[in-house]
């Protein structure tokens, strides 16, 4: 008898856990409500038979308990039975199977008038091309991809000179048309999944594999890589921002085409002399930084960390938390640099600058700092060099104080906020892993030795 109320609890316990759970269904932004109606068909053939099984057992084990004067009896074949249960057995698995194929074979056919876009996936974020004026892709070759070429784009197509490069994981769409997504990986496996639009497909290397949908709702949402791509697969975020097409349209004119990559402004050390002047106050006439101040090290410091820094706070993805009083001290500065021309010209004359070795201020157990860097070093390097292609900076012989302060600030989401900043919001993912000031100070120590 336990058992029978065992299994009686089991099933009104999960069917009011299912009625009341407050966990389901993201609301639905596409096009697929066939495939909520496909999953919703599944849990009510698949609660049918839980429900009936379990009660089925309840009744078995209450009528046929054990009791004076009763005995078992032994049945071998009941072929009624066995037909019954092929037949409901055929139904249910039948009911399952058969909405899901015709989804399936509408989520493989584009439809015609369907606008293209590349997804392109690697450890660990999420940037995207779109075809220009033409309507057509350039093509792409895997051993073209660099630090400088990052898509692989094929310089000798011209097809390819207006596609538009979309160095962000952020990626805008317009409203009420359909989208074919094309994936390519550059590494390993990838998968792109938009909860909201009801949406996933693997990335495979060598290989382009493709989805559709119908944006039908205005907002932006998340996009999740739900295959696990490495140690940082859980970082792995990037957005699709549905526009009207007015500002779709002006979104994808503010980034810049191949052919517009080929001609990126050249910056000049000596004028970037005298914009450096302001800098200087803070900074150090050689980039060496000044506590006093608050100004870290940035002789010797990559200019394409330096460029997406500057350029972060001047659009206002950093410097705007209001308990980060040093980095809103950095914002107006960096809105002193006009324009690209002046960013890179106070990047050359930085790079022109001694690179040495910051003072160490930090106190730690090295030791401890080495195991704790093991998994920094999947981005950052052994060495802690930097490696672009993971956008990861480099922190060998950069100051510690201010590594050790950025720590604290990704940890504790001083840093990283903003929901355009996707480097900064993977940054803070790791940097919770440090969850005592000790281990901070253990990791920026052995960097120290780098």
């Amino acid at each position: 008898m336990p058992i029978a109320v065992v299994l009686i609890l089991l099933v009104v316990g999960s069917l009011v856990f299912h009625v009341l759970s407050p966990w389901t269904f993201t609301p639905l932004a596409s096009n697929w409500s066939q495939i909520d109606d496909t999953i919703n068909i599944t849990f009510w053939v698949t609660g049918f038979v839980f429900v009936a099984v379990n009660l089925f057992m309840a009744y078995a084990v209450i009528k046929y308990r054990a009791r004076e004067g009763n005995k078992a009896t032994y049945d071998p074949e009941n072929k009624k039975l066995e037909t019954w249960l092929t037949i409901l057995t055929s139904v249910g698995v039948a009911a399952m199977l058969t909405p899901g194929l015709f989804v399936w074979g509408d989520f493989v056919n584009v439809p015609d008038d369907a606008m293209e876009i590349e997804a392109v996936g690697q450890q660990w974020h999420w940037t995207y091309r779109l075809p220009g004026a033409d309507g057509q892709f350039g093509n792409v070759k895997a051993e073209l991809i660099d630090n400088e070429n990052p898509f692989g784009m094929d310089p000798e197509d011209p097809l390819g000179r207006d596609d538009v490069l979309v160095e962000n994981g952020e990626v805008h769409l317009p409203i009420n048309v359909p989208v074919k997504v094309n994936l390519r990986s550059k590494d390993v496996l990838h998968d792109f999944a938009v909860a909201q639009m009801r949406v996933k497909m693997d990335l495979v290397p060598g290989m382009e594999t493709y989805l559709w949908f119908t944006p039908t709702k205005l907002g932006s949402f998340e996009v999740l890589c739900e295959e696990l791509c490495g140690i940082a697969h859980h970082t792995m975020r990037g957005s699709i921002v549905v526009d009207n097409q007015a500002d779709f349209d002006a979104w994808v004119a503010s980034y810049p085409t191949y052919a517009d990559t080929q001609n990126e402004v050249v910056g000049n050390a000596q004028a970037g002399a005298a914009q450096y002047a302001v800098c200087a106050a803070c900074h150090g006439q050689q980039g060496e930084g000044l506590q006093a101040l608050n100004a870290p090290k940035i002789a010797g410091q990559e200019g394409w960390y330096l460029r997406r820094q500057l350029n972060s706070y001047k659009a206002g993805r950093r410097g705007v938390h209001e308990d980060d009083i040093f980095g809103r001290q950095m914002a107006p500065m960096a809105a002193t640099l006009a324009n690209d021309q002046a960013v890179e010209n106070v990047i050359a004359h930085i790079q022109t600058f001694p690179d040495n070795p910051s003072p160490t201020t930090i106190d730690g157990d090295v030791m401890a700092g080495q195991k704790i860097y093991n998994v920094c070093a999947y981005c950052h390097g052994g060495d802690a060099q930097g490696i672009q292609a993971i956008n990861a900076p480099r922190m060998a012989g950069m100051t510690d104080w201010y590594l050790a302060n950025q720590l604290k600030n990704f940890r504790s989401g001083v840093r990283g906020a903003h929901p355009q900043d996707f480097y900064g919001k993977q940054m803070g993912f790791m940097g919770r892993n440090l969850q005592t000031d000790q281990q901070i100070y253990d990791v920026i120590a052995y960097i120290g030795t780098l």
